[in-house]
């Protein structure tokens, strides 16, 4: 099973790299606000996982610059379990000034949050 996985994820790092989207272009001003906006944010992932690489062709195709980890690094994992409380990925670590971190799961639900919060900026 572990070889299949390996063989699987390979070919899924191959694709995507083959058919990867083409970055959205905006002008210096507001990719200066975006980059600021998401500056905070780090996205705990592992490089062959599909869920993960939906995530980071969203982040391609918007033109998102945020910090990606691996989480199988012992030091993230153990930071993922400890404060986002399970060793899932993708998750996105949200660090805003005078709010408590959040922990976000599932990719739908990281696109779904990093929209809305570009909508409302």
């Amino acid at each position: 099973m572990t070889l299949i996985r390996w063989i699987l994820g390979r070919i899924i790092i191959f694709l995507d790299m083959i058919f990867s989207p083409k970055a959205l272009n905006r002008d210096s001003v507001d990719q200066t606000k975006i980059n600021k906006i998401t500056n905070s944010y780090k996205l705990y992932q592992y490089h062959a996982c599909p869920f993960c690489i939906k995530v980071r062709r969203f982040f391609k195709r918007e033109s998102l610059n945020i910090d990606l980890v691996d989480a199988k690094q012992e030091s993230y994992k153990q930071e993922l379990i400890q404060n986002g409380g399970k060793q899932k990925v993708p998750c996105l670590k949200v660090e805003l000034k005078n709010k408590p971190v959040r922990w976000i799961y599932e990719s739908k639900d990281i696109i779904k949050f990093i929209s809305k919060e570009l909508k409302m900026r």
